[in-house]
């Protein structure tokens, strides 16, 4: 009886899922872009509540990043494979998510040449994303 209950949430679950459209992805990656540009503002402020709140903006975003529906259903399996790297995209998400903790430990303890280092470091995994799976 519990298989069939949790079937049936599972089942239920899937159905009323949202597609992530490519309209989605833009949006997040807008998102993202903010937050990088509040991370910056926060650094020539030298305003840690702003740094703060762009780091947190962009941890909330980056876990939203997947492929699309359509790229999930494509029928060239190269091309599927290509757009699915979640190896890739996971390891980004990971790699964002602690570099911007960083920064605001950094910028935290007054050492703000560091926190920026660390600000370059997310822009050069922003850019790896953008070269390998979105053709830049």
């Amino acid at each position: 009886m519990k298989n069939v209950l949790i079937s049936y949430m599972a089942i239920l679950t899937l159905g009323f899922a949202e597609d992530y459209t490519q309209a989605d992805r833009i949006l997040d990656m807008q998102k993202m872009a903010q937050a990088m540009q509040d991370i910056q503002s926060g650094f020539f402020y030298n305003n840690l509540d702003i740094v703060k709140a762009g780091a947190e903006d962009l941890k909330k975003t980056i876990v939203k990043i997947k492929p699309t529906t359509q790229e999930v259903n494509n029928k060239d399996v190269y091309e599927r494979w290509m757009n699915n790297n979640t190896a890739m995209t996971k390891r980004l998400h990971r790699n964002i998510a602690s570099r911007a903790d960083i920064i605001i430990k950094r910028f935290e303890s007054g050492d703000p040449r560091q926190a920026l280092q660390e600000y370059s470091k997310i822009t050069e995994q922003c850019m790896k994303c953008h070269i390998s799976l979105r053709k830049w």
